[in-house]
Parts: structure tokens; C-alpha cells; sequence
């Protein structure tokens, strides 16, 4: 792996510190000042080509209004460098591991747009103020496996360890609750492809206005998610519910299905871990969800360091609403001239897979903006330490909460040199971040309902 390096003094003191230990007020009083609200360095980078963040996208361009698929405020952006096969050498040091096999998978049609770096990545102030409040007071407990004195805000703004870091990604804010439609495709190796429709509704209760690190203690809920399959015919009706809890020793997640077939709700404790997505054609496991989800128990986590990496970036082109699925969706990857790629500073984490535990991944090596704590990429290892898959989020800022999230995850298998695109949204209607969501919307019974409408 290339040489990681931190970018100040204060976060190699830091990273010194004991694994559970908290900040200090000193460190916390950076928060606004020469970090950003949310623990980015907030200066540019030695050379320019990485600005200082100056606030990020703090209103939407003429024109918007929410329900809208959201232009793109940087149309006029001109390509400043293509990477391909050719020329792949010059930036070996700025790619992971994982971005550089897949040039050689597709020597002939992968390639990299890299545009002008934009620090868009912005949250409601009320988040700010709620990062710097518990940035003092937030704590890893049962080993890693859950967390207290937190609410609203990242947790760690200034990560000491590994555990620390992927807790601000599972804990990033994404609004208060959304509903969205779309789908999924995973393209053969010839590029047919069917759409898998879905219809999501997810309510995060940790990043709620008045959400307290009591009562989320006391309740034990994180957020609550609902996915309906909607399309194709035979699929349609399947339906998934889950609860994701704050202390998952104490309760672990908490999951149920409905079939069509057998008209009934079940518990599902596999929806966790490398159980198959769903509908995935074994393409990604359950974890690989949001680029991770679940519980971090069977993996030791290193925090690695910072380091400058292309990552997909400001994704309104890949998003728009002008883009047919067919443009998109190709054979091997997707449509390389739809992708914004852009030079950002990133986390580096490094999970291993523990003695005595599963999984088909053996190591996991995260890539995580530090404007966002969004992982925009991952590098997936087998347990014989070889590349099995990259996993990419493409991101952008969602004027309307507003909010840095993946508009699509590509997960590349590059044994059957195949991939599956999820949140395809292209041809469906747009995020509602202002629906009016409940607990009762997340029960057993509406789960059935789900199915069965």
C-alpha cells in the first residue's frame, strides 16, 4: 500500500492517544476554526488543487425546487486530465489498489474524467452544533459494537482509531427521514441487464432535531428502514424491514421479511453481514450496503492515516433525470463519460477479519471523504488477501435538507468481471426528504402491508 500520510501535528497526537480515550475542550475548540464543523482540515492542500472549504453548497441554484432531479451548479466544468491504460502511471499514487485492477479488467473502455476539486459537502447548522457538543463527550462501548453520549452530530470529528471512523460514516447525517424509488441492475458480462424497482422509506432517529443520547439509549434505535420490491413481476411484493440498533451486543439488528409466496412475515437474522444482498446476484453481501452497514464486531479496524485519492465527486451529471438507464448501464461498468471523478482528501481504514469469525471478505480497506464521512470507495479482499471487489459511491450535495449522499453504488466483482448499480433513480422520481414518516410505518404489520399493497 502506498505511504499514507497525516496532514497536521494535532491529528498525529491524536491517533497516539489510547483507543476509547476522548478529545479534550482544546481539540474540540478546532471544530469551526482550522477544521471544519464536521473535522475536515479546512485549509487547502499544499499545492491548490484541493481548495479549502469555505462552507460547501449552502443554497440551491436558480430555478430548484425540491421533487426536481438536482442540476448540476457545475455544467460549464471542463475534463482537466483523462486517466485510461495509457497514461494510468502518472496517477498510480493518487488511485487505491482496487481503481487501478479495474483498468486493467477493461483496458479498452475504462477510464477517468477528472474535473476541477469542489468542496460542496454542507449540513443544517443545527448538526454543526451538535458535532462540536459531543465531540467531548461521544463513546465507543462493548468493544466497538455500539456507542452512548451521542445524538444528531458525528460522533468523532476527530477519529482516534479505526472503529471511531466507520461509526462516523454508520452515524453521518442524511436527513431526517426519505423516501425514495428506484432500482437496481446487475448487467451480465455481455451487458443485458433487467431493472429491479424498489420503493424505500427510512427514518433516522439518531439525526431527529430533538433526539437526545438518552433517550436514543433508552429506545436502542439508530434509524428504521422499509425496501419494497416493486418490479420485475415476479419479484414484486418482496418486502424487507429493519431496525438498526445503537448498542448491538445489547440488541442486535433487528430484521424481518415478507414473501409473496408464502404470504407471511418472518424474522430474518441473516440480514447481516455476507448474507447476499438483496436480489443482488450474489454481487455484494448485506454489509456492503451504504459501502458498510451493520455491526463493525467481526473486523479489527485500523485507522490508517489521511492521503489525497480521486473519488467520485459532485455526481449531477450521472444523476440527471436527461440520463436513460440505457446510456448508462454497459457491459463491465458503467458509462465512464457520465462520471465526475475529483481529487479529495480521505480517511483511510483498514478492516481485517478476526480470528475464530466469517466472512468472504478478509480484508476491507475504506476510502472516506472527510468533508462527508460519506466512504466514497472500497477495496474488497477474499481470505487469501486477493482483490475480489471495489465498490464505489458516487456523491453529491442534496440542496434541499441538505446533505452530502450517494445518488449510486457500483459494486464491481472482478472474478466474473460483472457489477451491480444500485439506487439507479434516473427515470424515477426524486428523494422526498419532507415525508412524514412514523414508527408505526416500521412495524411487522406495515412491513405486510408493503407486500401485499
Amino acid at each position: 500500500m502506498k505511504k499514507l500520510t497525516l496532514l497536521s501535528s494535532a491529528i498525529a497526537l491524536v491517533l497516539s492517544c489510547s483507543a476509547m480515550a476522548k478529545i479534550s475542550p482544546e481539540q474540540a475548540a478546532r471544530l469551526g476554526n482550522d477544521l471544519t464543523p464536521m473535522g475536515a482540515e479546512k485549509a487547502a492542500n499544499a499545492d491548490g488543487s484541493i481548495p479549502a472549504w469555505t462552507g460547501g453548497i449552502t443554497e440551491a441554484p436558480a430555478g430548484y425546487t425540491p421533487g426536481m432531479h438536482h442540476p448540476d451548479p457545475f455544467k460549464d466544468d471542463k475534463v482537466l486530465v483523462t486517466i485510461d491504460k495509457s497514461n494510468l502511471d502518472q496517477y498510480k499514487a493518487l488511485l487505491s489498489p482496487g481503481q487501478i485492477k479495474l483498468f486493467d479488467i477493461y483496458p479498452d473502455t475504462y477510464k477517468m474524467n477528472i474535473y476541477q476539486t469542489r468542496r460542496t459537502a454542507s449540513y443544517p447548522q443545527y448538526v454543526y452544533d451538535a458535532t462540536k457538543a459531543i465531540a467531548t463527550k461521544a463513546e465507543l462501548i462493548e468493544g466497538g459494537n455500539g456507542i452512548v453520549n451521542a445524538a444528531i452530530g458525528i460522533p468523532f470529528p476527530i477519529p482516534q482509531n479505526g472503529l471511531e471512523a466507520i461509526w462516523n460514516h454508520l452515524l453521518r447525517f442524511r436527513g431526517v427521514a426519505a423516501s425514495r424509488n428506484g432500482g437496481q441492475a446487475a448487467p451480465t458480462a455481455a451487458g443485458a441487464y433487467t431493472i429491479i424497482g424498489f420503493d424505500e422509506q427510512i427514518m433516522f432517529k439518531y439525526s431527529e432535531p430533538n433526539a437526545t443520547a438518552e433517550a436514543l439509549t433508552a429506545e436502542n434505535i439508530l434509524f428504521r428502514f422499509k425496501q419494497g420490491v416493486t418490479s420485475p413481476a415476479r419479484l414484486a411484493g418482496t418486502a424487507l424491514l429493519v431496525h438498526e440498533t445503537m448498542d448491538q451486543v445489547k440488541t442486535p439488528r433487528q430484521a424481518w421479511t415478507y414473501n409473496t409466496g408464502q404470504r407471511r412475515v418472518r424474522r430474518a437474522p441473516n440480514v447481516a453481514y455476507d448474507a447476499p444482498g438483496t436480489a443482488s446476484d450474489g454481487l455484494r453481501t448485506t454489509d456492503d450496503f451504504d459501502m458498510f452497514n451493520g455491526s463493525p464486531d467481526r473486523y479489527n479496524w485500523e485507522l490508517k492515516g489521511k492521503q489525497e485519492l480521486y473519488i467520485p465527486y459532485n455526481s449531477y451529471k450521472l444523476h440527471s433525470n436527461e440520463v436513460k438507464y440505457a446510456d448508462l448501464l454497459m457491459a463491465g461498468h458503467i458509462n465512464p463519460e457520465y462520471v465526475r471523478w475529483e481529487k479529495h482528501r480521505v480517511w483511510v481504514v483498514e478492516a481485517t477479519l478476526k480470528e475464530n469469525t466469517r466472512h468472504v471478505y478478509g480484508k476491507r480497506v475504506f476510502y472516506i471523504d472527510e468533508d462527508s464521512w460519506q466512504i466514497h470507495v472500497a477495496d474488497l479482499y477474499d481470505n487469501r488477501n486477493e482483490l475480489y471487489r471495489v465498490a464505489v459511491a458516487h456523491g453529491l450535495n442534496y440542496y434541499e435538507v441538505p446533505t452530502h449522499w450517494s445518488t449510486l453504488e457500483v459494486y464491481h466483482d472482478l472474478n466474473s468481471r460483472r457489477y451491480i448499480a444500485i439506487g439507479l433513480d434516473n427515470e424515477d422520481k426524486m428523494y422526498n426528504f419532507s415525508v412524514n414518516l412514523t414508527d408505526a410505518d416500521f412495524t411487522p404489520a406495515a412491513l405486510r402491508r408493503e407486500g401485499t399493497r
